[in-house]
């Protein structure tokens, strides 16, 4: 009889393992996996979704670089929204989302600070202030200057090349701090020890942050364009479909336009 309840213990325990590790778990709310620079926009249209639907959604904001590897090794997302359509496109060719996606947003690079410095660039020179913090620097004045790593993160190449086209790339290598994502790149910005930094468009206008910062556009000529690809996983189900679909619908959008995204 000690034999036989051991052996079903041990049979509950595997199953329960097996449960524990499955990657989708039937009637949760799907995860999406969402680019850092639409934290507080697509928040506020999953807030919309669930009052119009009733259906809840698990938000998990990253850089989409590192979200394109994840959903590549298996992970549980369900919908995939890149700033940067050639991960999308990249998972596609591999085998792993239902089909190419679609474009839901264009975005911008700004260079953002804090509010209470009186010194913000002008719209004909967007990146006076890097300069400013190089001359600093030269004076013992160490003046921070954040981005997101470009290695995975679609706003930190855009950066990347703005400083290119401006000729302040490698004189500004030492006073860089690299964010994870746009999202701590833009925290990062707004620290005392920083001038400033560059960030999306999307996260300078939403309120949280737009109360202590100022910022001014950077030319799009100056970079790639940011067009932003989303896709559905192998793994989608009903309820992440539907918000894929919302999401290009009237209200959908309009939320993507109030936090400066662009239509293609």
């Amino acid at each position: 009889m000690l034999n036989k309840a051991k052996a079903k213990i041990v049979h509950g325990l595997a199953l329960a393992c097996l449960l524990i590790g499955s990657p989708v778990i039937a009637g949760a709310p799907p995860i999406v996996a969402a680019a850092s620079d639409l934290q507080f926009a697509l928040t506020e249209a999953a807030e919309q979704f669930q009052q119009e639907t009733g259906h809840s959604l698990r938000l998990n904001f990253g850089s989409s670089g590192n979200f394109r590897r994840q959903i590549a090794q298996g992970a549980p997302f369900e919908l995939y929204l890149s700033a940067d359509e050639r991960y999308v496109q990249a998972l596609y060719d591999e085998g792993h989302t239902k089909d190419e996606g679609v474009i839901y947003a264009v975005g911008r690079l700004v260079w953002l600070q804090r509010a209470d410095r009186d010194d913000l660039p002008s719209n004909d020179a967007p990146l006076a202030a890097v300069q400013e913090a190089l001359q600093a620097h030269a004076n013992g004045v160490a003046e921070r200057i954040a981005l997101a790593n470009p290695e995975h993160a679609p706003y930190g190449v855009a950066a990347k090349q703005a400083l290119q086209h401006a000729k302040l790339w490698e004189q500004s290598e030492s006073l860089l701090v690299l964010g994870e994502n746009v999202s701590q790149a833009a925290q990062f910005a707004l620290t005392n020890d920083a001038r400033g930094g560059l960030v999306a468009y999307s996260l300078a206008l939403a309120p949280a942050l737009a109360e202590r910062s100022e910022y001014v556009l950077i030319p799009e000529s100056w970079h790639s364009p940011l067009r932003q690809r989303m896709v559905l996983t192998n793994q989608a189900g009903e309820v992440a479909s539907t918000f894929y679909q919302w999401l290009q619908q009237d209200d959908g959008q309009a939320i993507l336009r109030r936090y400066g995204f662009s239509a293609e």
